[in-house]
């Protein structure tokens, strides 16, 4: 693994799980730094593509704000981020992003959710709230992704509009208070759970919206088993023995809000 030098000059780390986005990864990256206040790491696992060689390029390039985090196989999104959530806090950053590799998600985006986090403990980037949008997607594909949100919402009892999403941000206190070990989902289900427990939390919570744009290049990951995996973690969350959403809570606020 490449890791930044100890004195940088940024508190906040963008974490992008990688599985072949040789297409995509550099000009990502590129374009994450361009935005003057955000470090990166890039979770590749093993990508038979050579996205982590072209990584390992860019963290010599960048050798104070790009590091990279090489994985032996495909071992599922939600282990990424924990991955990478482990690395933010042993390293000191305060607000620590989730993004996409594909350019689904804006880089130019980020200042903005950044600035979401002056008022908040977590920025959910929302596709559904007033000013929020999807490009170039199937009309099937978009009314999946918005039902499985208002599913989710309605049994978990939660009052946002897009919790599929996985372009958000923590301060970290959140990420010091959620117990990651205990977190029973990989795949796209993270994201709902890990709202979930933030949200259970008392943390306060808001939505901001962003604009999504299905990928240009690569292939998409998503397969019929993610989607069998959200809908059993949104029972398994609401109905399954209580899980500690918080082990050891760090100035949370009371309740939350939209």
């Amino acid at each position: 693994m490449t890791q930044p030098q100890p004195h940088r000059p940024n508190d906040s780390l963008v974490i992008i799980p990688t599985y072949n986005e040789a297409e995509n990864v550099e000009r990502l990256i590129e374009m994450v730094l361009a935005q003057g206040d955000f470090d990166a790491l890039i979770v590749d696992d093993h990508s038979p593509d050579g996205t982590g060689e072209i990584a390992d390029a860019l963290a010599e390039r960048h050798p104070n704000r790009v590091a990279v985090l090489h994985r032996a196989g495909k071992q599922g999104l939600g282990t990424a981020y924990r991955a990478g959530f482990g690395y933010a806090l042993t390293r000191g950053y305060q607000r620590v992003f989730e993004m996409d590799a594909d350019f689904s998600h804006d880089p130019n985006a980020l200042p903005e959710l950044r600035r979401a986090l002056d008022h908040a403990d977590m920025v959910l980037g929302s596709r559904y709230v007033a000013g929020g949008a999807t490009e170039n997607w199937p009309l099937a594909r978009r009314l999946l992704s918005m039902g499985g949100s208002k599913y989710a919402a309605l049994i978990l009892g939660l009052p946002f509009h897009d919790l599929t999403g996985g372009f958000k941000g923590f301060r970290a206190r959140v990420l010091k208070s959620l117990d990651l070990g205990a977190i029973q989902s990989n795949g796209y289900a993270f994201q709902i759970e890990v709202t979930y427990r933030a949200y259970r939390g008392g943390f306060r919570i808001v939505e901001h919206p962003i604009t999504f744009v299905d990928r240009r290049l690569g292939k998409s990951k998503m397969r019929p088993a993610i989607v069998v995996e959200a809908l059993r973690i949104v029972w398994a969350l609401r109905f399954g023995p209580p899980a500690p959403a918080l082990h050891e809570v760090v100035d949370a606020p009371e309740g939350a809000s939209v």
